[in-house]
């Protein structure tokens, strides 16, 4: 937080629950805009400068303002599943990370809507937010405009990207940080999505003597009670994690990396490892897909994804082959028994 020059004009940079906000002064004159910035600082500590903002609006109250003028048959369906998940965000802190990760997650949903229905979601919000940037000048992004819903939740549902173990090493070692290596590395061992992994703090989250990582699921709805999933560690996320915990950070979380570092990182990693077609969502399809590979049976892969649904989890069915083949085996088993009761007789 401080004051700085921008052209002949100072401005100063804050930090308001996480984004960084800048505003100008409106002198030239270093002496006035320190004078300035005291007056303001007062405010700006405790909170109350941001609230006299007029782009400060949470998301339901931009959709309050958005169907009084605007609104269309279908949009109380599509809004009652946003509000749950974004209302009372600021519309200025919802960011495309936030976006990907709410199409996903409602894709894996216990009752989880077709692709369609989701996408009816997804394109009242980002008509929201156009008119509240072109019409009412509330915010100069538009989260939802800069995700491509197919690229993240394809109409035919049937893209599972996992990585191969030269894949996983590719981009380990193509990793455009020490912290983007450990990303990944707790991403496939843990199978979180990105905004768990980004939540998590050694406090709620990490359990090192038990080797432990639990994660809420769910958003608590009025009436409901949060959901939670505990992940034992591998023992390769262990070490890593033993390692990690020697440089914790002030803020107390996992990873001191917000979305938009992260998405940059990312980028910047599989390009470099040449590893095509390749989402951070794919580390955890990674995780669910070897565990199936390894006979692991469905039921204990969605209790360790937090699927809300079987379905969800069945998408993985056709890797593990190998757990059926004692069931096969009955049928040369049948010979076997046959044969045994013609030779008796």
């Amino acid at each position: 937080m401080g004051i700085y020059k921008k052209g002949k004009i100072w401005w100063f940079i804050k930090q308001y629950k996480g984004r960084k906000v800048e505003e100008s002064l409106g002198t030239e004159k270093k002496g006035e805009a320190e004078r300035l910035f005291a007056d303001k600082l007062p405010k700006i500590l405790d909170g109350s400068y941001f609230v006299e903002k007029k782009d400060l609006i949470t998301f339901k109250e931009l959709a309050e303002k958005y169907v009084k003028k605007y609104k269309r048959q279908r949009d109380g369906t599509s809004l009652k599943h946003l509000l749950l998940e974004f209302g009372d965000d600021m519309i200025t802190e919802i960011t495309p990370e936030m976006v990907e990760d709410y199409l996903l997650e409602r894709s894996e949903e216990e009752k989880a809507s077709a692709p369609a229905t989701i996408y009816q979601e997804y394109s009242l919000a980002r008509r929201m937010f156009n008119v509240a940037r072109k019409r009412w000048r509330l915010v100069r992004e538009n989260p939802f405009a800069d995700v491509e819903f197919q690229e993240v939740l394809p109409f035919d549902n049937k893209r599972v990207r996992w990585f191969t173990v030269h894949e996983e090493r590719l981009l380990l070692s193509c990793a455009y940080s020490e912290v983007t290596k450990k990303v990944i590395i707790f991403a496939i061992h843990s199978g979180c999505r990105r905004g768990e992994i980004l939540s998590c703090t050694w406090k709620d989250n990490i359990d090192m003597q038990k080797k432990l990582i639990t994660v809420r699921i769910s958003k608590k709805k009025p009436g409901e009670e949060a959901k939670f999933k505990v992940i034992p560690m591998s023992e390769t996320l262990y070490a890593m994690m033993k390692e990690h915990n020697k440089i914790r950070s002030i803020s107390g979380k996992v990873f001191d990396i917000d979305a938009s570092e992260l998405r940059y990182a990312w980028d910047r990693t599989r390009e470099k490892a040449k590893v095509e077609d390749a989402h951070f969502h794919d580390c955890r399809h990674t995780f669910c897909t070897r565990l199936a590979q390894q006979g692991i049976d469905l039921y204990s892969i969605m209790t360790l994804a937090g699927h809300e649904s079987i379905k969800t989890t069945q998408r993985y069915a056709h890797h593990c082959p190998s757990t059926l083949r004692p069931s096969v085996a009955a049928l040369d088993n049948y010979y076997n028994t046959t044969t045994a009761e013609a030779v008796n007789d």
